[in-house]
């Protein structure tokens, strides 16, 4: 994907959030998009706790769409997949993640927030434990506040 379709991605992803947001949820949003790099196959914004966007994103398309498709796919999440979304993205065969916003810079602002517990386990170590090669693009240093700004107060709030 080139660094254009990254940024535009991610501020849909973004979109996504603000709008499971203003649902309620936790602002996270993913989207799967087509092995052309442009076609936005699918959305998810979180649902709850155990219901995350991307794991939820990743089991649909994997009832969706053959795994040898979903490889050329890559799988744009506003932050880093936790171990479940990583291991459901490897499982459902989706061949890239790419993330705006590490897992660390998550946890700077949500602390030890009961409602979202983090991982210090990043997606890369949790696909290099695989046997397949995912690539991983991420954090995008230059959408960090923007993708962040959605959860300045919202952890503070709940």
């Amino acid at each position: 994907m080139s660094p254009d379709q990254i940024t535009r991605h991610l501020r849909r992803a973004n979109e996504v959030a603000l709008r499971a947001q203003r649902m309620g949820r936790h602002p996270f949003g993913a989207l799967l998009v087509a092995p052309d790099g442009e076609t936005v196959l699918a959305e998810q914004g979180n649902i709850d706790t155990v219901h995350h966007a991307e794991a939820t994103l990743a089991r649909t398309a994997s009832l969706n769409y053959p795994a040898d498709y979903l490889w050329g796919c890559t799988l744009v999440t506003t932050f880093e997949p936790c171990a479940m979304c990583a291991a459901t993205a490897y499982w459902a065969h989706i061949g890239r993640v790419v993330y705006g916003a590490s897992e660390e810079a998550l946890l700077a602002l949500t602390g030890h927030h009961p409602e979202n517990p983090t991982l210090a386990l990043p997606c890369r170590e949790v696909f290099a434990r695989g046997q397949k090669a995912i690539e991983v693009i991420g954090p995008v240093a230059e959408l960090q506040a923007e993708l962040l700004a959605p959860h300045k107060n919202f952890w503070a709030a709940r």
